[in-house]
């Protein structure tokens, strides 16, 4: 009965959307969020990679404005996610990590731990939904919202939206997006569903499409697979560049569909990914340090485009800092809606603001979330990305013995001289910017 539940509860909702007001969808766009899921920075085709290629993420690239410096808030998906739904930043919406740190038994993710792990998370979840969320306001405004693919918090009701994959039920293995995982790799057919509802409704809709790729397991279709084995010695390696490009085929897929429906010159479309990933050339299914929940560009810069044909003229940024917590205020900005002051980033087509800015934040937390009431006591460290600076800060109270880090990630990109001891005076100015940031208290 569990098995079929949510599928007969999604049945349900479908057959009652009559009773949903019926707007005329005028001059308002559809949104659209695609997310890629453990992808690095690097690995897209427009950006240069040798092998791997991206042909629909490229011409939605080429087609829109297009930042290239752009960084996540965190490089663990949970809190990242978060963050592109609300605009904030982890230490402000509270959610830190993945998991509470405390769920007993040693059957990780088995039904146990799942249980348990839900009453500690639901507490932090509570705090979470009473921050302003997109999709509430969306809803304001008259959007119909659809969710497919990662969620992480809670059920797609959790998040505000209308309808969705993600049921959150732990005694269904409900964690990080059950149901809402095979979008995607198991087709797109509830995507379009969910889209013909909107369609029938003459509503304008708000989509997040955060497919579970190109995430391991590293499974893609065999034709992908020897393509790129024929590319590299390492098969683990073949296997997720594979991967990148069948998520990217999906992308292919929404885009064919909006096009068919003439939905595409009516929707702003925005890409981003979550967090980098490093693949380990020895280990199938395995990042390398450095990359995935670290403070490095690997872990934390991804492209970040803004798609609106026939509204938006194409430009290729290579230089113009932006960040996650840029996703909602463009939202609110195409809708002429009002930013609240909590709101720290820029909309995406203030180019001029945005130039203007020459500093972003990131921050790294434990998976584990160790404290339900104070979540930002996982804390490892504070990022500042400033004009062509990096400073990565560890905290002191978790990571004594490591000692900060400087980078020139202009002409260093890949982190490599760390060249903290030759600029002694300018670590400390970014220290202080940091800090006044937001400096953690760590108050019980």
């Amino acid at each position: 009965m569990y098995k079929i539940l949510p599928f007969l509860i999604y049945l349900f909702v479908l057959s009652t959307c009559n009773s949903i007001k019926d707007y005329q969808q005028t001059d308002k766009p559809n949104i659209i969020f695609i997310i890629s899921d453990d992808q690095a920075w690097s690995d897209y085709g427009f950006l240069g990679h040798r092998f791997i290629e991206t042909p629909h993420i490229d011409k939605l690239a080429r087609q829109g404005i297009t930042y290239t410096r752009g960084y996540v808030t965190a490089p663990l998906c949970s809190p990242s996610l978060a963050s592109i739904i609300t605009g904030l930043y982890p230490h402000q919406h509270g959610i830190t990590g993945n998991d509470p740190e405390f769920c007993s038994g040693n059957n990780r993710y088995g039904h146990e731990w799942l249980m348990e792990r839900k009453v500690h998370f639901d507490t932090l979840l509570e705090k979470f939904k009473s921050k302003p969320l997109l999709t509430e306001i969306l809803s304001d405004q008259g959007y119909l919202s659809f969710q497919t693919g990662k969620w992480w918090l809670g059920s797609y009701t959790d998040g505000g939206f209308d309808y969705g994959m993600t049921h959150g039920i732990p005694e269904m293995g409900g964690r990080h997006g059950d149901f809402g995982l095979d979008i995607g790799r198991q087709g797109m057919d509830t995507v379009y569903r969910m889209l013909e509802l909107a369609i029938e409704k003459r509503l304008p809709f708000f989509l997040w499409y955060a497919p579970f790729l190109p995430h391991s397991p590293h499974n893609p279709p065999d034709s992908l697979l020897q393509k790129y084995l024929k590319a590299t010695a390492s098969e683990p390696v073949a296997r997720y560049w594979a991967n990148c490009e069948w998520f990217d085929t999906t992308v292919g897929q929404l885009l064919n569909y909006l096009q068919k429906k003439r939905l595409l010159e009516n929707s702003i479309i925005l890409y981003l990914c979550d967090n980098g990933w490093v693949q380990d050339p020895e280990r199938q299914n395995r990042y390398l340090e450095g990359s995935k929940r670290a403070p490095y560009d690997m872990g934390i810069r991804t492209p970040i485009m803004v798609s609106w044909p026939g509204h938006i003229d194409p430009i290729m940024d290579t230089l113009t800092l932006t960040s996650s917590i840029d996703i909602v205020p463009t939202v609110l900005n195409v809708l002429e809606i009002s930013q609240p002051q909590s709101l720290q980033g820029i909309s995406l087509l203030d180019r001029n603001k945005l130039q203007n800015r020459n500093r972003i934040f990131s921050e790294v937390f434990f998976h584990d979330i160790e404290s339900m009431k104070e979540p930002t006591l996982s804390l490892k460290y504070q990022i500042i990305i400033k004009d062509e600076w990096k400073l990565i800060l560890p905290d002191n109270r978790n990571l004594p013995d490591s000692t900060a880090e400087l980078y020139k990630i202009l002409k260093d990109p890949f982190e490599k001289n760390n060249i903290i001891n030759h600029y002694s005076d300018l670590t400390d100015e970014l220290k202080k910017e940091v800090y006044e940031w937001w400096k953690p208290g760590f108050e019980k």
